[in-house]
């Protein structure tokens, strides 16, 4: 069976065959050269004969090519899962902290650490364990036999025992097994939407063919695997199989590791930022608690204490509790989000690229023109051809039924079918002579050119012209302009017979009467138009990249509303340099007959150039694509592939769920950033406080046991951020990382808790008299309380602080009054600060070393909260309107 097993793909895998997408490999060139040969050449070539190899020669080719099946990854184990979490630096970091802490006897501290450990790695383990889960049943597999000779006998063999030489019977509804260079066919059509991206059938047929162009699409007589059979039969012989069809060439790419997104990068940045900056922080307090203070093993407890507590070892914690409830979100709005790191890359887009064929348009064909030479609508036209089509007695193509359920003429009671001349690709026109109105009407019905050559007339309303050059060159004109708006256009003549005429040969097909035309097109989505618009405005330009070609995409866009401002062809990017490519990348707005790695590599350029990148596709041709952007959008009746590579499914195929995902991806990031600014600002403040408190105050200025409660106790007052309200302007546009805003804002706002730190120093050694402390006359036991007395007005002040300062940072608003924070995270930050305030006068007071504060001190504590907030809030006022929000 061909497996549907495809996973990430690296948009910067481009090898020199890769840069010039058009250049065959050489496996195309293999199969252009042999579509070249005659019928009798190229069985020879293959080493296969006319009534196919033998069970022998299969299996001895079956070890030399392999398996006819794709490239694909194997899902990583639970316990490999849990390893690759556990390989995040701040996780590597508070284990080590855990495990010294634990060595040296400071249980409580081990415990603690560890549970922030267990928290983080083991919440984010399950949440991605559960959405990847519930896409598992996604999509539909590839046909999984099909029909071969062996041993001279027509049997049924499983694709992937499929390999070169065999001979393939194909017929309506068949999957393309492999790559296969047509023997003899008959009436024979086939689909390449998911591959190329046109949507209308292609003609198939087994003449040698010379290929002018290198494009390996263009062979009209080879089919490649993963295409389906529309209508009409086919004998073909296999030439590549496996990864060495085109569709398993983009396996192959498919397999490598995911390229990192914006926001991978902007948390890694983070992190790194926050790891360079404890290492200094701690270092520093290490040596200035053991100079001062003389006692090493006090100061090193110490510093693995302020390290955990300048960690942000919630990070991944509060990163995925936001991802996962935008995956819940989005999910009630039947959207599956296969990662959770697409949703914030979602909102972060500022360019949605997208494919045509069954993303913009619905992937089917409709008759939508019936029209006289003159433009004019005709009902006689569509009457014809409509009895062309119900009247054929062979298998119905895509735009015979087309014609037919466009209108229900009922015309079995008027007509009856006489003779019938079949469709062939030399004369490219089918004839169907019916019984009408007391006449034998041979009506023909096929490509514009070969009606042209076989009639003498014209007509309009109910008059009939002679069709003289000049009116032949004329009417040439406005088939032209059909073609150029889009529409595949075919021709509708007729002749009339006496009723003694019963039988009918390609010879009749003259003089002939031309009626008309019909004209086909691939239709927009309802939502499509509507959904563009909204995309824009939000801030997010829309890019078209399809295999199909200009004029029909032109159609598309114009009737879509999607204004042009460039559009550029798969040929012209084949010659271009790496800057070139990357202007021609920027400039256009719409690509046309794009290749896969075409369509990768435009999107590679774009996201180099510093743009967030999504691609919506639903084709075999749209999975390198998926893959290369930042976040992938498919449809659940998309290709296998596409579905399968793509981050974020739509299980309905409207588009106007694509704004509400970009929105909640945008409300997802707000709450990220508002964790890691307060994270941020809050460790670049306590750095001051800690290394100034080091090194005045002759103690400790807090116990290691009380940092790491006053860390748990603020992080748990943080996991409300998730479910937090985010103001109406934030989602307006794109929201990307800048980690160099974030150092800007971490430097303007984290002194802020510094001056109140200082302070409460101040507070607690002069109006408090902790400075007795020093004085030798007091005993040992007032010189401990003195000193306990510090910590615990230095633990409320701070915790109370940090969590507090959150409804500052919120917002751009005035806090509380021009903008609330959700019930949830006001209750969490309630609850942390009444239990701050409750612990020096609990039970547990003694085991972690707090004494009750006096009165009086809540009046000055209530204070510096009140002009905190004050300061904090022009100050963050300030900062966003010089250096905005990202």
């Amino acid at each position: 069976m061909v497996k549907s097993i495809f996973s990430k793909i690296s948009p910067s895998i481009f090898t020199k065959e890769a840069k010039t997408p058009h250049s065959a490999t050489l496996d195309e060139q293999r199969l252009m050269e042999i579509c070249k040969l005659s019928h009798q050449e190229t069985i020879t070539k293959l080493n296969s004969r006319d009534n196919g190899i033998t069970s022998e020669e299969a299996e001895t080719r079956l070890e030399e090519y392999g398996r006819n099946e794709l490239a694909h990854t194997k899902k990583i184990g639970i316990l490999q899962d849990i390893f690759n979490r556990c390989k995040s630096p701040l996780v590597i970091q508070l284990l080590i902290i855990a495990i010294i802490s634990g060595l040296m006897d400071d249980v409580k501290s081990a415990i603690v650490v560890g549970t922030m450990v267990l928290l983080s790695v083991g919440l984010s383990f399950i949440l991605d364990r559960k959405s990847s889960s519930a896409v598992e049943a996604l999509g539909k597999r590839v046909q999984s036999h099909t029909v071969a000779l062996r041993d001279g006998k027509e049997v049924e063999i499983p694709i992937s025992d499929v390999v070169p030489g065999d001979i393939i019977f194909l017929q309506a509804g068949s999957i393309i097994p492999a790559d296969i260079r047509l023997l003899t066919v008959k009436d024979f059509f086939v689909s390449q939407s998911v591959l190329t991206g046109e949507s209308l059938p292609i003609e198939k047929k087994s003449e040698p063919q010379q290929l002018s162009n290198g494009f390996v699409f263009e062979l009209s007589n080879a089919c490649f695997q993963g295409s389906n059979v529309l209508s009409g039969t086919a004998r073909g012989i296999v030439v590549n199989t496996g990864i060495h069809t085109y569709f398993g060439s983009i396996s192959e790419r498919l397999v490598e590791s995911r390229p990192k997104t914006s926001f991978d990068i902007g948390i890694k940045s983070f992190t790194w930022l926050m790891i360079r900056f404890m290492i200094v922080m701690v270092f520093a307090v290490f040596m200035i608690i053991g100079l001062t203070k003389g006692n090493w093993i006090e100061a090193l407890l110490f510093g693995l204490s302020i390290a955990v507590g300048l960690t942000p070892e919630m990070l991944p914690m509060i990163v995925t509790v936001n991802l996962a409830k935008g995956a819940l979100t989005m999910s009630k709005k039947k959207v599956i989000v296969k990662q959770l790191t697409s949703i914030q890359n979602f909102g972060a887009i500022d360019i949605l690229c997208t494919d045509k064929t069954g993303t913009l348009t619905q992937d089917r064909v409709v008759l939508e023109k019936h029209v006289d030479i003159t433009g004019k609508e005709s009902r006689d036209v569509l009457l014809y051809a409509y009895l062309n089509s119900f009247y054929q007695t062979g298998l119905r193509n895509l735009l015979d039924r087309a014609v037919i359920s466009r209108i229900d003429l009922k015309v079995e009671a008027k007509c009856q079918l006489v003779d019938e001349l079949p469709f062939d690709f030399q004369r490219r026109r089918m004839s169907v002579a019916v019984e009408y109105e007391g006449d034998h009407v041979l009506i023909c019905k096929g490509a514009v050119e070969e009606i042209y050559s076989i009639c003498n007339f014209y007509q309009i309303d109910d008059e009939v012209y002679p069709l003289i050059q000049m009116i032949h060159d004329d009417l040439y004109e406005d088939v032209e302009d059909l073609n150029n708006e889009g529409y595949r256009v075919l021709a509708i003549a007729y002749r009339e017979f006496p009723k003694t005429k019963t039988t009918f040969t390609v010879a009749d097909e003259s003089n002939m009467i031309l009626l008309g035309y019909i004209a086909f097109f691939d239709p927009p989505k309802d939502s499509a138009a509507q959904a563009i618009a909204s995309l824009q405005n939000v801030g997010v330009k829309v890019k078209i990249l399809t295999g199909d070609n200009s004029l029909v995409t032109k159609k598309v866009c114009n009737d879509v509303g999607l204004h042009i401002d460039k559009i550029i062809t798969g040929n012209e990017l084949i010659n271009l340099s790496d800057e070139e490519f990357l202007k021609a990348a920027l400039e256009a707005n719409v690509f046309a007959k794009l290749s896969p790695v075409q369509k990768e590599r435009v999107i590679h350029s774009l996201r180099q150039a510093g743009h967030v990148v999504g691609y919506m596709g639903d084709g075999i041709n749209d999975s390198p694509s998926l893959r290369a952007a930042d976040v992938g959008i498919s449809v659940d009746s998309a290709a296998d592939v596409a579905k399968e590579a793509a981050d974020i499914v739509l299980l309905e195929k409207s588009l106007l769920v694509l704004e509400d995902g970009i929105k909640e991806g945008r409300k997802v990031f707000a709450n990220i950033i508002k964790y890691i600014r307060m994270g941020a600002s809050s460790n670049f403040g306590n750095m001051f406080s800690v290394i100034g408190a080091s090194y005045l105050i002759p103690f400790l200025p807090m116990k290691p046991i009380q940092i790491l409660l006053n860390n748990l106790l603020y992080d748990f007052s943080q996991t409300g951020i998730p479910t937090d309200n985010v103001d109406s302007e934030l989602v307006e546009k794109p929201l990307k990382w800048n980690i160099n805003n974030i150092k800007r804002f971490m430097i303007f706002i984290g002194p802020m808790s510094s001056i109140f730190d200082y302070a409460t120093f101040g507070l607690m050694w002069f109006v408090f008299k902790s400075s007795d402390f020093l004085n030798p006359l007091i005993s040992s036991g007032d010189k401990i309380y003195k000193q306990d007395l510090f910590q615990t007005g230095w633990f409320v002040e701070s915790l109370l602080t940090q969590t507090l300062i959150v409804h500052i940072i919120r917002t751009r608003k005035i806090p509380f009054f021009g903008s609330m924070a959700s019930l949830s995270m006001t209750l969490t930050t309630l609850f942390i600060m009444v239990v701050g305030a409750w612990l020096p006068y609990s039970p547990f007071a003694s085991t972690f070393g707090f004494v009750p504060l006096p009165h009086i001190y809540w009046l000055w504590i209530a204070g510096f909260l009140v002009l905190y907030s004050i300061l904090t809030h022009f100050v963050k006022t300030w900062f966003f309107k010089k250096y905005g929000d990202n």
